[in-house]
Order: C-alpha cells, then structure tokens, then sequence
C-alpha cells in the first residue's frame, strides 16, 4: 500500500526540480510580441493608426501610434524594418508600455531595442521603468543599413516592472517620430573573475541580448545615460555610445562578442580593478577592426595608473587585428584601465555609416 503514496512523492519531487529548473533559466529573448509581428485588427486600423488604448497585442498604447510595414511609404518615405516585416512609429508625445513578468527584484536587466528616427533631426525617444529613464538623442545615424540597436539596462525592483517607450517630440507633422521595430530582454548574469585575470568580463562575452536574424551592432549608452551597464564589468565614460559587436556579423578577434569605438574621441570605456599598490602589472588586448569596410589609420589608447600606451595601425576593413601590451605600476589599491578611440572614422564607400577600431581580449597579469 506504500508504493502509490511513495510513486506520488517521486512524482511531486521531480515536478519541484522541473519548476525550479524553469526559474532558473535566465531571461533572454524577445519581450511579449516585441517584434510586433502580431499587429492590431484591421477594425482597429484608421490607414496605418491604431485605434483604441488596447489594440496592438500585449502593448498598451498612447498618442498617435502607427503600424508600419517595411518598405516605400506615403509621402516619399522608405522605412526599413530589418529585423522582421513590421513595427511601430510613435508621434507626437505617444507611447507604448507593456508590463514585463517574472522578473528577479534586484537583478539588473537590459533592454536591447531598434530604434530609428524617420524624418525630424531632434528626435528623442525616452525609455523609462518606474523610477529611472533615459532620453536617447537618435538624431545621430551610426548605421545607414537598416536602423541603429541600442541597450538599456535597469534593475528591477518587483516581479513585475513597467517599461515605456516614449516619443518626447512635438513636430509638425503629429505622425513623426521614432520607429521601433524589435524589442528584447535579458537577465544580467553574476560576473566572475577568470583565473589569472584581474579584469571582469575582458571578452566582453556577457553582454545585452543579441537579434540573430540582422545586427548592425547595438550602441551601448555613457554612464550619464544609463545608470547600469549593459556590459558587466564596463564603464562607457563618454560622450557617445560604443558599439556592442557579434562574431556572427562582424569579424571579432576572439569569442563571441567585442567593443567597436564607434563615437570617435568622444568614446571610451574603463573598469576599475583590485592591485596591491606599487607593485607592477602588465595589461595586454587586442585592436583590429570589424571587417565592415571601415578603412584608414586607427589608433586605440590604453590608459592604466601613470601609464599609458598608443597603439596605431592601418586598416583594410578586412578583419586584422594585432595585439597590444601596457606595462604599469599601480599607485593604489584600485586601478583604473581605460580605452579611447581619438580619431573619427566612416565607411569609405558609406560615410553615413559611422565606424572605428576594435578592442577584445582585455587581460592584466602581475608582473614578478
């Protein structure tokens, strides 16, 4: 008479690993219809605006939002949607909000999103949770192939959070401002040192949320734009974003992810890391570019204590790279290391598509 109540227990068991297994499975992919493949009713489509607050499944809508589908518009326009057939245009003051379940309080995610202006040279689009937000200036085109990829991270604060796209932007025309065409999140994951490396995440492996099918790349903001980083570990400390790149679609020196200058001198990025003061240490990593036709002298500077170095090469477009090596001396128990691109550089037959060098496999070693 045992073996049911013992057979029902084993079930019961494996049911609670399964659940738990389920739980721990880090978010990572699109949000709910965030590729807005699945659109309104046609009763609820005045042309291409949609009609009702509740209307585009799994969004709550506000103001003038379009649905679009890719290609030649009314009025001489041409909107590419490179990452499936649709997507929404939100006008003047407008919005789209959809409430994200089953998140981890206090685990910091990223938003990685396509976003791209369609007619006015201010546009700003705000990304917002409850309590934190960013306006991304998108007046500035760093790909003319199909739309920018920005990343945004916050840290949740419930299970259930609020996340809002919003067109700030008071034009003429009420139906202009920022398209949005993908949307996708993922849970940032705990960083852990690499035996025999001082620096976190020096691969840049753990990063936002890739789209598998089409990438130009996702534009990573400054800290003054975005609190949390979508690259653990990083600091973008400059003016304009850096670009977040792929092996898929770029060439990469090593792994699966690196970090392209796409923002000139106006770009860096740093980490502060542990070192025993005065004690020497030697910081290595690789530049090249991302074989995207992206030609000319290009240099890469590492900073690191009262050192630094400046690392020059010439580029094809064609996927070298070479690598580097800093010699310092720490003057304390933190050190910061630092990166910066100081020249401009574009495509040589697309000077619309705005490129630089690329930086990969960051590693420091004490010096015995």
């Amino acid at each position: 008479m045992a073996y049911p109540t013992l057979s029902f227990l084993v079930l019961f068991i494996l049911c609670n690993i399964l659940a738990s297994a389920k739980e721990a499975t880090p978010l990572d992919g699109l949000l709910p219809n965030g590729n807005f493949e699945v659109g309104p009713k046609a009763v609820h489509l005045n042309k291409t605006v949609i009609i009702g607050k509740y209307s585009l499944p799994k969004w709550v809508i506000s103001g003038i939002v379009e649905y679009i589908s890719g290609g030649p518009q009314p009025g001489g326009f041409y909107f590419a949607v490179p990452r499936g057939i649709h997507a929404v245009r939100l006008g003047n003051e407008a919005s789209i909000t959809q409430y994200v379940r089953n998140l981890k309080p206090g685990t910091t995610y990223s938003l990685t999103f396509g976003a791209t202006r369609t007619c006015a040279q201010d546009e700003v689009l705000r990304v917002s949770v409850p309590g934190l937000y960013s306006d991304l200036p998108i007046q500035t085109l760093y790909s003319t192939d199909g739309g920018d990829t920005y990343a945004w991270s916050f840290r949740a604060n419930s299970s259930v959070v609020k996340v809002t796209f919003h067109n700030l932007g008071m034009q003429e025309d009420p139906t202009c401002g920022p398209l949005l065409d993908a949307i996708a999140i993922k849970e940032r994951l705990p960083l852990k040192l690499t035996p025999g490396n001082l620096v976190k995440n020096g691969g840049f492996e753990n990063g936002p949320h890739i789209f598998k099918n089409f990438s130009t790349g996702i534009l990573v903001l400054p800290m003054r734009q975005d609190l949390y980083s979508p690259i653990p570990g990083w600091i973008v400390e400059s003016l304009k974003p850096v670009k977040y790149i792929d092996s898929k679609h770029f060439n990469v020196p090593s792994g699966l992810a690196a970090i392209e200058f796409v923002g000139g001198r106006e770009t860096a990025i740093a980490q502060v890391i542990r070192t025993v003061e005065q004690k020497w240490y030697q910081l290595t990593f690789t530049v090249g570019d991302a074989k995207n036709g992206c030609q000319g002298t290009m240099t890469v500077e590492a900073f690191a204590g009262r050192q630094s170095a400046s690392v020059q090469f010439i580029s094809q477009g064609k996927g070298w790279f070479k690598h580097a090596t800093l010699r310092f001396q720490a003057v304390s128990n933190r050190t910061r290391i630092r990166f910066w691109n100081p020249f401009y550089h574009t495509k040589l037959h697309d000077f619309g598509h705005i490129c630089g060098p690329v930086i990969d496999d960051v590693k420091v070693v004490p010096v015995a």
